[in-house]
């Protein structure tokens, strides 16, 4: 049976993982919206955790002000199904958000990979 947590609980989880962003990384994280959504887009695969949708600091020009924040995604049935326990949702929750943060600074999948963020 897969592991259960309702949304607000949940949602908490993706709470404290944002908390725990040291603060200097944080103050440099701009117009970005994090949501939770029980699944992904339907073009997406089933079993994405995450994702961002904007443009990444190190693509941006002097020309990219004025747009739609950026949004960052955390998906909450595909993190459900896919941990074992509370304790490893916990922490994927966490390896999650830090992995869609960090492509908001324009690190990508292999780097992140290489972190042990992927």
């Amino acid at each position: 049976m897969p592991l259960q947590m309702d949304r607000p609980a949940f949602e908490a989880l993706v709470d404290r993982a944002l908390d725990g962003i040291p603060d200097e990384i944080a103050t440099l994280v701009r117009n970005v919206v994090v949501l939770v959504e029980d699944e992904p887009p339907d073009d997406e695969p089933d079993d994405l955790l995450g994702l961002y949708d904007g443009i990444a600091l190190t693509e941006r020009s002097d020309m990219d002000g004025g747009h739609l924040p950026d949004r960052i995604f955390v998906f909450r049935n595909p993190l459900l199904d896919y941990c074992d326990d509370e304790e490893q949702l916990v922490e994927e929750v966490r390896i999650t958000v830090v992995h869609e943060v960090a492509h908001h600074f324009g690190i990508d999948d292999d780097r992140l990979h290489e972190l042990g963020y992927a």
